[in-house]
């Protein structure tokens, strides 16, 4: 291997980094001499279209097919599809159908969130990969004490380190029953994972009963005594990471951009017009926010709205400017921008990916902050950073044994077989790191099965009052238009759509990843996969010949992209590449 003048790059890829669906791809060049990575790029090979195909569909069809998106979080896209769909229809469900599709959503939190941090994540700091990346850390990990034994009776880190072992760990295993149980309380409120056969506009066709929230909430109870043990044993390990590589706080680092589009609809609130939307956004039980270097911007699902713009940059696709302008102004009279998902229209350019050009299929969405006049390339911070940072500065949540304020969320949970009552505390943490994001992951599980159970409670309490409707009816109007928002496990969600005689003309649904994974835009700013990598420090012990990019992997995962089930690396022959200028990626198209 040579050098030029010092100055030397290596050229590292892992492509793909994929799960059911789509491929990622990580593309870096690493400056080895200081330990970092000076350049990434994300790239994604696959085009999906809905927002193609989706042209001329029945419009109740929506949240049918835009499940289909995703083969893991396809009840997320549902949701936020019938979210678009009550809107665009004019129908309001009962307040007993919210409940139930909320007990559904807070079951899909906590399936998702325990199989990612547990059985994906989990190996990224396992015995077996700190032993091969890290052999001083693991050492230290052995004669390292865990502050919270007797809640997760792991005595070292090290121990914890060996039960995340892949298939082999007690805690890998055991994780694995835990996400069947949340998918079978999943089950039982929307009839099936991952495509709900019981979920509509204008409600549910759950049928519901006593003995439906008695399962529900016996399966729940369960839940709750393992992610009161599993919060506790996270900090002990993420904590450790801190004081055994000192620095460590910079790996995944990025100016604090967050997005949450918001979850959990409060029925006495929510009628779904768009009129109103400021309003009932603000009472839902996780809070819409956008978060600016720490700050609070905004709890107005309308502003969230209107500034959120598509940028074509670094993608194969071409521009929609000349395209037909389907939404001039939003209800309540405020301008639409070309660039709006409203207006957006998808117009595939299939080409050979060029970094110093285009490289991917994915978009780039931003979001128009009017007081500094940017387009902010906000993250989600994997899902759960984004909700408890957006619900703790909003401070408007208290609701069972949740409440947020003083820039924490408090989440009660009661007392279970084997363990006695629990009072966690999530803070708002000084940086939007790796680690925060996956800390975040374990507190959002317990914030999920607490909500969880009030949701439950509210749906007998509408039982045991003699209000058993589920379902409102509707009729599908010629012209109207529509948006939903939600979170999908891993961050923010928004779908729109357009109809144009009794028939979908337009409609984008917008998930986490496009957001997280987007590309450089049109001015040359990279999206936050990208961002969080490039300039991180690598504590890896391992040269270029025994590489393995845990830090990057750590990043990466962190932001949960979708569960990992293949990675490949290739590093070419080594070449080296000179460090140079990196050009501008286009103008404004």
């Amino acid at each position: 291997m040579s050098h030029d003048n010092g100055s030397g790059l290596v050229e590292m890829s892992w492509d793909p980094i994929t799960r059911v669906i789509g491929s990622l791809g990580v593309h870096t060049r690493i400056d080895f001499a200081n330990r970092q990575v000076a350049d990434c790029r994300t790239t994604s090979s696959i085009f999906r279209g809905y927002s193609v195909f989706m042209r001329g569909k029945d419009p109740r069809d929506a949240h049918f097919i835009t499940s289909r998106i995703c083969g893991i979080c396809g009840d997320n896209h549902a949701t936020c599809a019938v979210y678009t769909q009550n809107m665009a229809f004019n129908v309001r469900p009962p307040a007993l159908a919210e409940w139930i599709i909320n007990c559904g959503e807070a079951a899909e939190y906590m399936f998702d969130h325990n199989l990612f941090q547990d059985n994906m994540v989990g190996v990224d700091f396992c015995e077996q990969m700190v032993r091969e990346t890290n052999p001083g850390v693991l050492g230290r990990a052995e004669n390292t004490a865990a502050p919270h034994v007797e809640w997760h009776g792991y005595r070292t880190i090290a121990d914890i380190m060996r039960a995340l072992n892949p298939f082999e760990g007690a805690l890998y295993r055991e994780a694995l029953q835990m996400s069947r149980l949340a998918r079978e309380m999943f089950c039982l409120m929307e009839g099936r994972h991952v495509h709900p056969s019981t979920l509509y506009p204008g409600g549910v066709g759950t049928v519901p009963s006593v003995q439906l929230f008695s399962e529900y909430i016996v399966r729940l109870t369960r839940y709750i005594e393992f992610i009161k043990r599993m919060v506790p044993l996270h900090d002990d390990l993420f904590d450790f990471f801190y004081q055994a590589l000192p620095g460590y706080e910079a790996v995944g680092q990025r100016r604090v951009l967050l997005a949450c589009m918001g979850a959990f609809q409060d029925p006495e609130a929510c009628d779904f017009r768009y009129e109103t939307m400021s309003n009932w956004g603000r009472n839902m039980h996780v809070t819409p926010v956008i978060v600016v270097d720490g700050q609070l911007i905004t709890t107005d699902l309308v502003e969230i709205n209107l500034g959120i713009r598509i940028l074509l940059g670094s993608s194969f696709y071409d521009d929609w400017q000349e395209q037909q302008t389907f939404v001039d102004r939003d209800p309540l009279g405020n301008p639409i921008d070309k660039r709006h998902p409203w207006n957006q229209t998808t117009l595939p350019k299939p080409q050979n990916r060029d970094f110093s050009g285009r490289y991917t299929w994915v978009m780039s969405p931003r979001w128009f902050d009017v007081r500094s006049q940017s387009l902010l390339a906000l993250d989600t911070g994997g899902g759960p950073l984004a909700r408890l940072w957006a619900t703790a500065l909003a401070e408007r949540v208290d609701f069972g044994s949740i409440k947020a304020a003083d820039g924490k969320v408090s989440i009660g949970l009661p007392k279970t077989a084997n363990l006695p009552e629990a009072e966690l505390e999530w803070r708002i943490p000084r940086w939007a790191n790796t680690l925060e994001r996956d800390r975040a992951r374990s507190y959002f599980q317990a914030y999920a099965a607490a909500a969880a159970l009030y949701f439950a409670e509210q749906g007998l309490s509408e039982l045991y009052a003699g209000r058993t409707d589920t379902w409102s009816s509707f009729s599908v109007p010629d012209e109207a238009i529509g948006c939903g928002f939600h979170e999908a496990v891993r961050g923010g969600l928004s779908h729109h759509a357009v109809i144009q005689n009794g028939k979908i003309a337009n409609y984008h649904p917008y998930p986490p990843t496009a957001w997280n994974a987007s590309p450089r835009d049109s001015f040359g700013t990279p999206g936050p996969y990208e961002d969080a990598i490039q300039n991180t420090p690598l504590f890896e012990e391992n040269g270029p010949d025994s590489f393995t990019g845990i830090d990057i992997m750590r990043t990466v995962r962190s932001f949960d992209p979708c569960l990992p089930c293949g990675v490949h690396m290739y590093v070419g022959d080594g070449r080296v590449v000179e460090r140079r200028h990196s050009p501008t990626v286009g103008a404004q198209r």
